[in-house]
């Protein structure tokens, strides 16, 4: 009976079909077309480390602040977070389908900022970092030295400086991660017997490194206020941050009312190491 209606009016059958074809073409160019459509929720994973702590301790003084600050983000689904004993946290924010990246990051930072105030100062030195990421891993890279003339705190520096930062401005890639990292580091080694009968802490060391290892102003020669003008100004450098095992172990942790010194070296074994 349909097809009966459609062949009388062939003039009406006519005029439909190319009615349809319009609105296909139309819907073909208007519509979103997509190589890898969005099948996966984005992503945004928050990173923290606290030195020193435990799994417990880094759980209740940082990833809970975060994570009651994070909660109630628009369009987010659920979240999960892992502390280690390592001193590390993260936090996986997951949301809805389809949510912009971008202005799902801007929101987790926004939160972010709000609980750092909550967080130990150490943690906010070292700073909180929320970024893109998802969780499977689109390839591994393996790097490697053939006759064995470089180790594995060399590689994972070259790698670090040379490599890493490349495929994160590759199109696509959220993020790059690398395994085993092993950088270099001026490592100081205290001796708690010295140190016990100099009366000495380790605060007291990390609050001479703070202040002496730091880059500083020197100012500059010819420059304002002057009783007369000069034709020059020459702007003075001095000597930046420590570089040497040598210059970190002369670095003065107490000044007796004696006159006598305690240096670093004298408490601590002080090498470059990973």
């Amino acid at each position: 009976m349909l097809s009966e209606f459609f062949i009388r009016r062939p003039i009406f059958a006519s005029v439909l079909s190319i009615i349809i074809v319009l609105m296909g073409l139309g819907a073909m160019i208007g519509l979103p077309v997509a190589q890898y459509p969005e099948v996966l929720p984005p992503e945004i994973t928050v990173d923290a480390n606290y030195p020193g702590a435990s799994a417990e301790v880094i759980a209740e003084t940082v990833a809970a602040p975060l994570e009651q600050q994070i909660n109630g983000a628009t369009d987010m689904i659920y979240m999960t977070s892992g502390s280690s004993s390592s001193g590390r946290v993260q936090i996986r924010v997951t949301f809805k389908t389809g949510t912009n990246p971008d202005d799902a990051l801007v929101q987790v930072n926004n939160r972010v900022q709000a609980a750092l105030p909550l967080l130990p100062e150490e943690v906010r030195r070292l700073g909180v970092n929320a970024r893109k990421a998802t969780s499977t891993i689109l390839g591994a890279i393996s790097l490697s030295s053939p006759d064995g003339r470089y180790d594995t705190t060399y590689i994972s520096n070259y790698a670090l400086v040379n490599v890493v930062d490349e495929l994160k401005r590759v199109p696509g890639i959220g993020n790059a991660q690398l395994f085993a990292l092993s950088y270099y580091a001026m490592r100081v080694w205290l001796d708690p017997v010295r140190m016990n009968a100099l009366g000495i802490t380790p605060s007291d060391v990390a609050a001479a490194l703070r202040s002496q290892n730091a880059q500083l102003p020197a100012g500059s020669i010819g420059s304002e206020p002057l009783e007369k003008p000069v034709d020059f100004t020459f702007t003075m450098t001095t000597r930046g941050r420590l570089t040497t095992p040598e210059e970190f172990g002369n670095v003065v942790v107490r000044r007796d009312d004696d006159g006598g010194l305690v240096r670093i070296k004298d408490v601590a074994r002080v090498e470059l190491g990973a």
